[in-house]
């Protein structure tokens, strides 16, 4: 471009000096026509500069972030031991949690993360009290079943896993590993399959089938506008959390955090394996950057704490 001007330059320095010259000799005539061709071509360097000084603002503008609502539905409560979800805690001390799926609004979606339960088997093993079915429980947020979009998989147990029949036009997002090794390698010799109901695998081939499953593929990975999944924390074999984007910025931890003295204390949720540990308190200290540096922005899996931190009508509270 600068040597562009200064060819202009040089070429219009000339044409000055031959309009002073006098005698009409041939020399003057061709650097006339000279001139005229320097002239033509400033009109068309001046047009091109305008057109690519003009470009930002025919530009497509950054589509901006689009804002979400989450609300949190707990559909039943349970008696648990505290040492079962913190990792060290002492032995004996009971706690009630709350049994949660998380509603997602905006950007034209209904996204569920996690579906909860509504098997015979579990609801007889696993005693609870107050229990509405997922899909009956979502409606109080006023989203009827069959409005749900999208249900994001946070891992395979059956309290998360086992409500994906209950939303019949959902896609739902599931982690590709976590597919993988619990539609195969789980049930072989050597495998874990604890807390996964063979009927929810069932439902996972089903919809693979059928084109209603989206898989996952690792890390830090937009799977809608504003929305991230991340891995790492290994409650199961490849079990992920969320990250809302927006002013502020939320995750969703589900049982890779259980409750919030996981975080205050810094002590592991059940994981995958003992050797799991570390990788599971890392990634609740990278939960807590995701969400600018507020653990309070950080919501555990099973912690009735969130239903008083947030705003609370019934069962739903009002995180974003």
């Amino acid at each position: 471009m600068l040597e562009m001007l200064a060819t202009l330059a040089a070429g219009l320095f000339s044409c000055a000096k031959y309009r002073m010259i006098a005698p009409e000799t041939n020399a003057v005539r061709m650097a006339r026509s000279f001139c005229v061709g320097v002239h033509s071509m400033k009109r068309l360097f001046s047009v091109v500069l305008i057109l690519l000084l003009a470009l930002p603002a025919f530009s497509p503008a950054k589509a901006a972030t689009p804002q979400y609502s989450i609300q949190a539905i707990r559909y039943a409560s349970a008696d648990d031991e505290v040492a079962g979800l913190v990792m060290g805690a002492p032995k004996g001390e009971k706690i009630t949690i709350a049994m949660v799926v998380w509603l997602i609004r905006g950007d034209g979606r209904n996204i569920l993360f996690d579906s909860g339960y509504h098997r015979d088997t579990f609801l007889k093993d696993f005693p609870s009290t107050e229990y509405l079915r997922p899909d009956e429980a979502v409606k109080l947020a006023g989203v009827q079943p069959e409005e749900i979009t999208d249900i994001v998989i946070s891992h395979s147990h059956w309290d998360h896993l086992g409500g994906i029949d209950l939303f019949p036009k959902a896609t739902v997002w599931i982690q590709k590993e976590e597919f993988r090794y619990y539609t195969g390698e789980a049930w072989q010799p050597g495998g874990n399959h604890g807390g996964i109901d063979p009927e929810d695998v069932q439902q996972l081939v089903r919809l693979n089938t059928e084109g209603r499953l989206h898989l996952v593929d690792g890390d830090d990975v937009e799977i809608f506008p504003g929305i991230r999944a991340y891995t790492g924390a290994r409650h199961t074999y490849a079990s992920q959390y969320l990250r809302v984007d927006g002013n502020p910025a939320f995750v969703l931890a589900s049982d890779n955090c259980y409750l919030y003295r996981n975080l205050s204390e810094h002590k592991s949720s059940a994981t995958f394996s003992d050797a799991d540990h570390a990788a599971n308190i890392k990634n609740q200290e990278r939960m807590i950057q995701l969400a600018g540096g507020d653990p309070d922005r950080v919501i555990p899996g099973h912690d009735a704490l969130q239903f008083q931190k947030y705003p609370t009508q019934g069962r739903i509270a009002k995180i974003k």
